[in-house]
């Protein structure tokens, strides 16, 4: 009986002692972070000094010997090793519609008739921080009397560019009925991207974007302002909310995320019980485990080149047109839709027009802007940046998040109210993908609309 009952106790003594550590531990990764304090930083060529701060308009105007010596190179496409029977897009891009997309490219796609409709959308240039911006600035073309006019920083990801929201854009800048307010749309291209500089020194990670970009508001007058972005625009805005909260006044992201060591244990219990944390209608969005990281480490290869060696691979995609727009197109295929991956041309215009597809790939090559687009990944996934701790920092700015179906990843409402303290907004949209803007502009434009007439009702 002794024996027993030192068993007994023994196994009490346990038990308290494991819940009182899971209760420190859980204490411990449930703290919350504080902000960071990032000072503007020079990132541009030599030693900080005066931007020039002087806006300017700007017209993309790619000069002939660019477009002669692209020609060339779709000319010259080597033989290539045609697809295994069967296999479709899921090696990877379709070799033998790559030719295809390479002969549109080179005989039916006419850069000067793209070019001029890009410059349709009033753009600009300005330095910050040492860089040389690019960027969209729209604004209503009339505005009907009691109609308030709200600033709406609007950004891209990888591999998309400013080119996404030219449906986007004109749905956000023309008032409605049912509103009394309408936006004016500044959505430059990230720095690296496009037109934009990229980073002369290590470290503009996405929390020193934020940074940046909240000087380029500053630059153009507004003071307060609300946000929207995707992808890394996504991160990038929620960068912006955590460390601006009284300058930002309302966030709407269709990449909602979290990734802190309290959200990633409480998504390891709802292993056992998807329930707790998902309503039975989404449950396979995120369960089981092992099926939603099989898929992620499918589709995140290129997350792990770009993260480690973006100039290396910058080379090979710099050298080649056809290996650009075959590294990029297949994103747009497999993550719209990963059924796609099935389909010998991997469903690309079934969502979008080839010649839209080309005009995001020639953005890329014209302003010879793939490999410091990448450098993101390696200046944004280390240490130094990780050690902000930019997730574990609570964000009391009214949020709103647009789910498309087919994202790549699902973070249900709770998960994210572990940091978002104030979301007004969280849909399920009908329809869509990765490129919400570029995808289904109408259903992003009326969910961006509806979350702030909400945020502004809070308001009064």
């Amino acid at each position: 009986m002794g024996v027993l009952r030192n068993l007994v106790l023994s196994g009490g003594v346990l038990i308290v002692f494991l819940a009182v550590s899971i209760g420190v531990l859980w204490s411990f990764i449930s703290q919350p972070a504080p902000i960071p304090e990032l000072e503007p930083t020079w990132w541009g060529p030599g030693a900080a000094r005066k931007d020039d701060t002087t806006i300017k308009p700007f017209k993309i105007n790619v000069s002939n010997e660019v477009l002669d010596d692209l020609h060339d190179r779709l000319e010259l496409l080597p033989t290539l090793k045609p697809p295994l029977e069967g296999a479709n897009f899921r090696y990877g891009f379709n070799t033998n519609y790559l030719k295809s997309v390479v002969e549109f490219w080179s005989q039916k796609y006419n850069w000067r008739d793209r070019e001029a409709f890009l410059n349709k959308l009033p753009q600009f240039k300005t330095q910050v921080s040492g860089l040389n911006l690019h960027f969209i600035h729209a604004k209503p073309k009339e505005v009907p009397k009691g109609t308030k006019v709200l600033p709406l920083l609007l950004l891209h990801g990888w591999p998309g560019s400013i080119r996404e929201f030219y449906g986007l854009i004109p749905l956000l800048t023309t008032p409605r009925k049912d509103a009394n307010f309408v936006f004016e749309v500044i959505a430059p291209s990230l720095p690296g991207y496009g037109f934009s500089d990229g980073a002369a020194k290590q470290g503009l990670g996405a929390a020193q974007i934020a940074v940046v970009f909240k000087s380029l508001m500053e630059r153009l007058g507004f003071q307060q302002f609300y946000l929207q972005g995707g992808d890394w625009g996504a991160i990038i805005t929620a960068n912006m909310a955590t460390l601006y909260p009284k300058s930002i006044l309302g966030l709407h992201s269709n990449m909602c995320f979290i990734n802190t060591p309290l959200s990633n244990v409480k998504r390891l219990i709802g292993s056992l019980w998807p329930t707790l944390l998902v309503e039975e209608a989404h449950v396979d969005k995120m369960y089981p485990l092992s099926k939603t990281f099989s898929y992620l480490i499918e589709e995140s290869g290129y997350m792990h080149l770009q993260a480690s060696k973006p100039d290396t691979i910058g080379v090979a995609l710099s050298d080649s047109p056809a290996g650009l727009a075959a590294y990029i197109l297949e994103k747009f295929s497999t993550w719209t839709d990963p059924s796609w991956r099935s389909l010998p041309d991997g469903g690309l215009t079934k969502k979008f027009a080839l010649v839209d597809l080309l005009d995001n790939i020639m953005i890329y090559w014209v302003s010879e802007s793939i490999t410091t687009s990448m450098r993101l990944y390696s200046e944004t996934f280390n240490k130094a940046q990780l050690s902000l701790n930019m997730d574990s920092v609570p964000t009391p700015v009214p949020t709103a998040c647009a789910v498309f179906p087919n994202e790549l990843s699902y973070t249900p409402k709770c998960l994210l109210e572990e940091k978002f303290k104030n979301i007004v907004k969280f849909t399920h949209m009908e329809r869509g993908g990765h490129f919400a803007a570029f995808e289904e502009p109408e259903l992003l434009a009326d969910d961006v609309f509806d979350a702030v007439k909400i945020m502004r009702s809070k308001l009064k």
